[in-house]
Protein backbone atom coordinates (compact mmCIF):
# COMPACT_ATOMS: atom_id res chain seq x y z
CA UNK A 1 0.00 0.00 0.00
CA UNK A 2 1.63 3.53 -0.59
CA UNK A 3 -0.32 6.95 -0.20
CA UNK A 4 -1.19 9.56 -2.37
CA UNK A 5 -0.40 12.98 -1.83
CA UNK A 6 -3.36 13.63 -0.69
CA UNK A 7 -2.95 10.92 2.13
CA UNK A 8 -5.39 8.40 0.43
CA UNK A 9 -3.78 5.12 0.69
CA UNK A 10 -3.36 3.27 -3.32
CA UNK A 11 -2.98 -0.10 -3.89
CA UNK A 12 -0.23 -0.24 -6.20
CA UNK A 13 -1.28 -3.91 -7.33
CA UNK A 14 -4.68 -2.30 -8.38
CA UNK A 15 -2.86 0.03 -10.83
CA UNK A 16 -1.91 -0.70 -14.38
CA UNK A 17 1.63 -0.57 -15.46
CA UNK A 18 0.83 2.89 -17.09
CA UNK A 19 -0.29 4.18 -14.08
CA UNK A 20 2.80 3.15 -11.92
CA UNK A 21 5.27 4.67 -13.90
CA UNK A 22 2.45 8.01 -14.14
CA UNK A 23 2.88 7.69 -10.25
CA UNK A 24 6.59 7.61 -10.28
CA UNK A 25 7.25 10.04 -12.61
CA UNK A 26 5.26 12.55 -9.87
CA UNK A 27 6.84 11.18 -6.77
CA UNK A 28 10.15 11.86 -8.95
CA UNK A 29 9.08 15.42 -9.85
CA UNK A 30 8.22 16.52 -6.45
CA UNK A 31 11.36 15.03 -5.51
CA UNK A 32 13.38 16.60 -7.84
CA UNK A 33 10.87 19.96 -7.11
CA UNK A 34 11.91 19.73 -3.42
CA UNK A 35 15.82 19.45 -4.18
CA UNK A 36 15.52 22.72 -6.28
CA UNK A 37 14.08 24.43 -3.17
CA UNK A 38 16.11 23.20 -0.39
CA UNK A 39 19.00 24.64 -2.75
CA UNK A 40 17.47 27.71 -3.60
CA UNK A 41 16.81 28.15 0.00
CA UNK A 42 20.57 27.19 1.20
CA UNK A 43 21.81 29.78 -1.65
CA UNK A 44 19.17 32.27 -0.40
CA UNK A 45 20.87 32.25 3.35
CA UNK A 46 24.62 31.87 1.55
CA UNK A 47 23.48 35.30 -0.19
CA UNK A 48 21.62 37.07 2.88
CA UNK A 49 24.71 35.93 5.06
CA UNK A 50 27.73 36.58 2.92
CA UNK A 51 26.10 40.24 2.60
CA UNK A 52 25.86 40.67 6.09
CA UNK A 53 29.34 39.84 7.09
CA UNK A 54 30.72 41.70 3.85
CA UNK A 55 28.71 44.97 4.99
CA UNK A 56 30.20 44.08 8.51
CA UNK A 57 33.38 43.67 7.04
CA UNK A 58 33.67 47.00 5.27
CA UNK A 59 32.47 49.00 7.96
CA UNK A 60 35.25 47.54 10.20
CA UNK A 61 37.93 48.13 8.09
CA UNK A 62 36.62 51.47 7.30
CA UNK A 63 36.94 52.27 11.11
CA UNK A 64 39.86 50.71 11.83
CA UNK A 65 41.98 52.93 9.06
CA UNK A 66 40.18 56.11 9.88
CA UNK A 67 41.76 55.20 13.58
CA UNK A 68 44.74 54.00 12.21
CA UNK A 69 44.91 57.41 10.51
CA UNK A 70 44.11 59.26 13.57
CA UNK A 71 46.27 57.51 15.79
CA UNK A 72 49.65 58.55 13.16
CA UNK A 73 48.17 62.13 13.52
CA UNK A 74 47.40 62.48 17.24
CA UNK A 75 50.97 60.17 18.15
CA UNK A 76 53.03 62.46 15.99
CA UNK A 77 51.36 65.57 17.82
CA UNK A 78 51.77 64.03 21.43
CA UNK A 79 55.43 63.31 20.63
CA UNK A 80 56.14 67.08 19.97
CA UNK A 81 54.09 67.69 23.27
CA UNK A 82 56.67 65.17 25.22
CA UNK A 83 59.73 66.73 22.98
CA UNK A 84 58.44 70.13 24.42
CA UNK A 85 57.61 68.89 28.15
CA UNK A 86 61.74 67.35 28.37
CA UNK A 87 60.09 63.44 28.06
CA UNK A 88 62.00 61.94 25.50
CA UNK A 89 65.88 60.76 26.56
CA UNK A 90 67.48 61.62 23.38
CA UNK A 91 66.31 63.97 20.29
CA UNK A 92 65.13 62.00 17.46
CA UNK A 93 63.20 59.76 19.68
CA UNK A 94 59.83 58.38 17.98
CA UNK A 95 59.46 54.93 20.56
CA UNK A 96 58.07 55.22 24.02
CA UNK A 97 55.35 54.11 26.25
CA UNK A 98 52.68 56.21 27.63
CA UNK A 99 50.60 54.73 30.85
CA UNK A 100 47.42 56.13 32.50
CA UNK A 101 45.53 53.76 35.24
CA UNK A 102 44.94 50.45 34.01
CA UNK A 103 45.75 51.40 29.88
CA UNK A 104 49.23 51.53 28.24
CA UNK A 105 49.95 52.24 24.67
CA UNK A 106 53.39 51.67 23.38
CA UNK A 107 54.52 53.53 19.88
CA UNK A 108 57.50 51.30 18.55
CA UNK A 109 59.12 52.87 15.42
CA UNK A 110 61.98 51.17 13.74
CA UNK A 111 63.83 51.19 10.30
CA UNK A 112 62.94 48.91 7.72
CA UNK A 113 65.47 48.03 4.93
CA UNK A 114 63.65 48.43 1.40
CA UNK A 115 64.50 49.09 -2.58
CA UNK A 116 64.50 52.14 -4.64
CA UNK A 117 63.37 51.73 -8.57
CA UNK A 118 66.44 50.22 -9.41
CA UNK A 119 65.55 46.97 -7.64
CA UNK A 120 62.46 46.99 -10.17
CA UNK A 121 65.21 47.14 -12.92
CA UNK A 122 66.85 44.03 -11.61
CA UNK A 123 63.98 41.99 -11.18
CA UNK A 124 62.82 42.46 -14.47
CA UNK A 125 66.65 41.42 -15.61
CA UNK A 126 66.82 38.91 -13.43
CA UNK A 127 63.28 37.47 -14.61
CA UNK A 128 64.53 37.41 -18.53
CA UNK A 129 68.28 35.69 -17.33
CA UNK A 130 65.89 32.69 -15.46
CA UNK A 131 63.85 32.22 -18.78
CA UNK A 132 67.14 32.17 -20.86
CA UNK A 133 68.39 29.65 -18.15
CA UNK A 134 65.68 27.18 -18.55
CA UNK A 135 66.08 27.31 -22.35
CA UNK A 136 69.95 25.73 -21.55
CA UNK A 137 68.80 23.78 -18.18
CA UNK A 138 67.67 20.16 -19.11
CA UNK A 139 65.34 20.40 -16.70
CA UNK A 140 63.44 23.65 -18.12
CA UNK A 141 61.17 25.16 -15.48
CA UNK A 142 61.76 21.78 -13.03
CA UNK A 143 65.56 23.11 -12.49
CA UNK A 144 65.46 23.83 -8.01
CA UNK A 145 67.61 26.58 -9.11
CA UNK A 146 64.97 28.22 -11.07
CA UNK A 147 62.25 27.32 -9.19
CA UNK A 148 63.79 28.81 -5.80
CA UNK A 149 64.98 32.33 -7.58
CA UNK A 150 61.55 32.95 -8.90
CA UNK A 151 60.03 32.00 -5.38
CA UNK A 152 62.61 34.62 -3.88
CA UNK A 153 60.97 37.00 -5.99
CA UNK A 154 57.97 37.12 -5.26
CA UNK A 155 56.42 40.23 -3.93
CA UNK A 156 54.07 41.13 -1.17
CA UNK A 157 50.33 42.55 -0.87
CA UNK A 158 51.91 46.16 -1.28
CA UNK A 159 53.59 44.99 -4.44
CA UNK A 160 57.11 45.61 -2.99
CA UNK A 161 60.10 43.09 -3.01
CA UNK A 162 60.98 41.31 0.14
CA UNK A 163 64.92 42.65 1.34
CA UNK A 164 64.94 39.17 3.44
CA UNK A 165 63.97 37.23 0.07
CA UNK A 166 66.34 38.79 -2.17
CA UNK A 167 69.59 39.08 -0.11
CA UNK A 168 68.75 35.00 -0.25
CA UNK A 169 69.20 35.47 -3.87
CA UNK A 170 73.01 37.01 -3.35
CA UNK A 171 74.19 33.51 -1.76
CA UNK A 172 73.30 32.10 -5.06
CA UNK A 173 75.91 34.03 -7.16
CA UNK A 174 78.30 30.85 -7.48
CA UNK A 175 75.36 28.80 -8.62
CA UNK A 176 75.19 30.97 -12.05
CA UNK A 177 77.42 32.92 -14.40
CA UNK A 178 78.96 36.82 -14.19
CA UNK A 179 75.62 37.86 -15.61
CA UNK A 180 73.94 36.93 -12.40
CA UNK A 181 76.34 38.55 -10.48
CA UNK A 182 75.92 41.75 -12.03
CA UNK A 183 72.14 41.45 -11.32
CA UNK A 184 72.77 41.08 -7.80
CA UNK A 185 75.33 43.74 -7.53
CA UNK A 186 72.37 46.05 -8.77
CA UNK A 187 70.16 44.82 -6.33
CA UNK A 188 72.17 45.94 -3.61
CA UNK A 189 73.30 49.47 -4.83
CA UNK A 190 69.23 49.76 -5.18
CA UNK A 191 69.48 49.04 -1.25
CA UNK A 192 69.94 52.97 -0.10
CA UNK A 193 66.45 53.11 1.17
CA UNK A 194 65.10 53.09 4.36
CA UNK A 195 61.47 54.09 5.35
CA UNK A 196 60.16 53.72 8.84
CA UNK A 197 57.33 51.46 10.50
CA UNK A 198 55.76 52.52 13.37
CA UNK A 199 53.93 49.45 15.63
CA UNK A 200 51.13 50.58 18.09
CA UNK A 201 50.64 48.16 20.96
CA UNK A 202 47.39 48.58 23.48
CA UNK A 203 47.42 47.02 27.11
CA UNK A 204 45.23 46.84 29.65
CA UNK A 205 45.83 46.00 33.27
CA UNK A 206 44.45 43.51 35.42
CA UNK A 207 44.17 44.45 38.99
CA UNK A 208 43.46 41.02 40.28
CA UNK A 209 46.86 39.79 39.31
CA UNK A 210 49.31 42.58 38.63
CA UNK A 211 49.80 41.49 35.01
CA UNK A 212 49.37 43.01 31.72
CA UNK A 213 47.49 41.90 28.70
CA UNK A 214 47.52 43.13 25.47
CA UNK A 215 44.66 44.03 23.40
CA UNK A 216 44.96 42.40 19.94
CA UNK A 217 42.47 44.38 17.59
CA UNK A 218 42.54 40.82 14.86
CA UNK A 219 40.33 38.29 14.65
CA UNK A 220 43.78 36.13 14.79
CA UNK A 221 44.39 37.39 18.02
CA UNK A 222 41.18 36.65 19.88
Amino acid sequence: MEKSKNGVSIDLSLLTKEEKVAILGQLQQEQKAQTVERREAYEGLRRDFLREVRAGVGSLAKHSLEFKMWLDKESRAFTEVMREYGQLRREGQQSYTITDGEFKLEIACHKVKAFDERADMAAERLIDYLNGYIERSEKGTDDPMYQLAMTLLERNKQGDLDYKSISKLYELEDKFDGEYGEIMQLFKESNVVQRNATNYYFCWHDPENGVWHRIEPSFCRL
